[in-house]
Parts: structure tokens; sequence; C-alpha cells
């Protein structure tokens, strides 16, 4: 049986390179989405252009996201690298084009009119001086996700959670109901960097992060950065989280608050789907169990309560991809697809008109919210660059865990930008 298993998998694999040889072209196409959902979607996508572009193969791929995160910069120098691979945009899309790994696809993204039907500041997002390097697929806001039945369990009225000291309170009712307040994946330290990152928007607002990135009011290391750990201080020294939530790794921490072990969890807009297909019944938590609301405010500061955290996410082409590549990638981000993909609310589109497929309140909820939002800042750990982010992930663990102070996170985090500007 085993030696037919081996030839069976021998015999898969030949095919497969077959059908790889025989074609034109083949596009390479690495990916991170673990939503089988969304991915049977794409794959019909590929099957759709390939159908109608004879000798063109779109081959996909699949990693995991922080394997994705660790592997990217070698992948990136291979000779057999993919031609589409995944961006959060910011500073390392900065870094990718510096060192030469990404084709220039201005030329082909302007043609036709293209580029006009996505949102300007998406497409922005993927733009360095004037030059396109990649298209946006969705934009994301970050915020509380909850489990309705948990919260009422607690008698803790979501609705009413509008400031930081709101939150603070939620937590201790949850607590003292035996509930467990909040989910993380603290393994994958990101998740807890939403945490100091919103916070410093909500008390410093756009004027604050510009500041900082001019050296301005002590930088990073400045009065907003260091009151942002010192509010998220007070949430950690509430115990706020799952026991174990240092060795809790993002995924399994989502699928935790799809179990419906948690009362809340701070998502990015996108784990809406995430908690269903991560749940161990593939099922999660249905639209009636299912809340959001936006992350609080804090008294006195100088962030908008409009303002929102998020991502602006979309796909590079690699240096020396084939033309196809790109085609493929305009044929992907395009009105009728992305209606497709906001029908199965699994984006807020960049695409004008595809925000017309959105059918759950939930999505369009979340649409609203960016569309009236005059400063969405992008994950910190991607738009101040790979080093830099890597700190700010790593000393808002160590506050988490506390290892270290609020102020020495500010310092360590001002110490490592002023090192690579």
């Amino acid at each position: 049986m085993r030696l037919l298993g081996k030839l069976g998998l021998a015999a898969v694999a030949c095919l497969l390179w077959a059908s790889s040889a025989s074609a034109d072209t083949t596009v390479k196409w690495l990916h991170i989405e673990v939503n089988p959902a969304q991915v049977k979607i794409w794959e019909e996508v590929a099957r759709s252009y390939e159908a109608s572009h004879p000798g063109v193969k779109v081959e996909m791929q699949f990693l995991e996201n922080e394997a994705y995160k660790a592997k990217l910069p070698t992948i990136l120098q291979s000779k057999d690298r993919p031609h589409i691979i995944y961006s959060w945009a910011g500073g390392v899309l900065k870094t990718q084009i510096e060192a030469g790994v990404l084709e220039d696809i201005t030329d082909s993204v302007k043609s036709g009119g293209y580029s006009d039907t996505i949102a300007p500041a998406a497409l922005a997002a993927f733009t360095q001086n004037g030059r396109v390097f990649g298209l946006p697929i969705a934009l994301s806001q970050v915020g509380f996700l909850y489990n309705k039945d948990l919260m009422a369990k607690g008698n803790v009225d979501a609705s009413k959670i509008k400031t930081w000291d709101d939150l603070l309170g939620a937590v201790k009712t949850l607590k003292a109901a035996g509930v467990t307040p909040i989910v993380v994946g603290g393994a994958d330290k990101w998740p807890l960097h939403f945490y100091w990152t919103h916070l410093a928007v909500r008390i410093g607002g756009k004027p604050a992060f510009d500041a900082a990135l001019k050296g301005e009011n002590g930088g990073f290391a400045g009065e907003t950065f260091q009151k942002s750990g010192e509010l998220f201080k007070q949430l950690v020294d509430l115990q706020p989280f799952q026991n174990g939530f240092l060795g809790f790794k993002n995924p399994q921490a989502v699928g935790y608050f799809g179990d419906g072990k948690a009362a809340m969890i701070l998502a990015i807009s996108s784990f809406y789907h995430t908690q269903r297909a991560l749940a161990a019944d593939k099922v999660g938590l249905s639209d009636d169990k299912l809340g959001w609301f936006d992350f609080p405010v804090v008294p006195g500061g100088k962030g908008e309560p409009s303002d929102t955290l998020g991502g602006i996410t979309g796909w590079l082409i690699t240096k020396g991809a084939p033309k196809e590549a790109t085609d493929f990638l305009k044929f992907f981000i395009s009105k009728d697809v992305q209606a497709r993909l906001a029908a199965g609310n699994f984006i807020v589109p960049v695409v004008k008109g595809g925000e017309a497929g959105l059918n759950s309140a939930f999505m369009k909820q979340i649409a609203a919210n960016l569309a009236k939002s005059n400063y969405h800042q992008n994950f910190y750990d991607q738009s101040l660059g790979p080093s830099v982010g890597r700190v700010v992930n790593d000393v808002t663990a160590e506050i988490a865990g506390g290892s270290m102070s609020p102020q020495d996170a500010a310092k360590a985090i001002q110490a490592a930008y002023k090192q690579g500007n």
C-alpha cells in the first residue's frame, strides 16, 4: 500500500508537471489565504482566465502567514521565485522596491484607463515616485469582534463601549462573570501591536505619527507613544487574555474565538470570515451571534473617532515576471471579481463599483467606516518597514508579558527607527 501510495503521488506530480510544462507560460501566484471558500473563488477566476488565454497556466501556491513573512526575502532572491506575491504595502514594500526585486508595471496599469477604476488612495499604497509596482485588492479595519452571547452572559452592553475606560470596565465585568474577556495570538506578536498602535492613533492622531517620522517631539519615544504603552499596560494588568496567550499563534486564537471561548478579539475586519474557517466545527459564530465595535476613543486624545487602523492589502509583480502575470492580476482585480468577493463578504473592494456586491450588514458597516475615515493608518509593523516593524511587535509583546516598561518600549522603537533612517 505504501508503494502504491508513493507511485500514486509520483503520478500526480508527473501530471502536474506535464500540465505546467505544456503551457506556453506559467504564472506562479503565491498567497497566504486560509479561508477555502475565498480560495475557491480565486481558483475559479484563474481557470476562467486560462480558458480565455490559451497557453497560459496560473499556478497557485500557499504559504502560512508567518512562514511567508520569514521566508519572503529568500524567496525573492530565488531564480524560481513566484511572479505574484501578497503584500501589506508600507515600508516593507518600499524596501522591496529599493532592493530591485519587483517589476515596474506602471505602463500596463495605466493603459486603457485601468488605473482609473481603482480607488486612488488604495493604488497610491502600491506606488512610489509615480511608479506602480502592484495592485491593491482590499481595505480592512481593525476593531473588536465580539460574541453576543458571552457579552450577555457577562452583562456587558457592547454598544456602550465608547472610551478606553469603558473597555477596561467591560473586561472587569466579564472576568467577574467567569468569561474570558479577550483572546489574542500573542506568539505571533503583531496581534498585540494592534493595541499599542491604535492607542497611538487615538491619542495623537495623524499629526503625532507624521511628527514622529520627522523625528519631532521625541519621535517614537515621545509622549504620545509612551502614553499608548501606559494605557496598554492598564489593560494588560487586568489579565484580560486567555491563559497562555503568549503561546497562542494567531490562527489558533481566531479559532478559539470562533469556538465561543472568549468574548472579544481585536481583529482585522476580514476575521469576520476567518473565525468560521478556523473554528473547530468550521462554522464558527453566525451573523446573529457576532458583533463589532470600533476601537475605543481616549478622552482628550487628538485623534478623530472616525480615524481607522487597518491595511491596504494587495499583490506585487516580481522582477522578470512574464507580462501575463500583470495581465492576469488586472483580470483578477476587476469590478466583476471584486463584486463577487464582496458578495461573499470576503473584502471591502478597491475597484469602483465593486461595493455593489456587499450584502452583509457587517461588511457594509466596515465599508461605511472606511469611507468616512480621513486618516487610515496602515499597520505600523508594515508602514515602518521590516526592521522597525519587528521591534514594534517585539516590544509590544514585552509590555504584554510584563518584561518591558512602556517608556523603554517607546525608546526602543525610536532607536530602531533612528538607526534605519
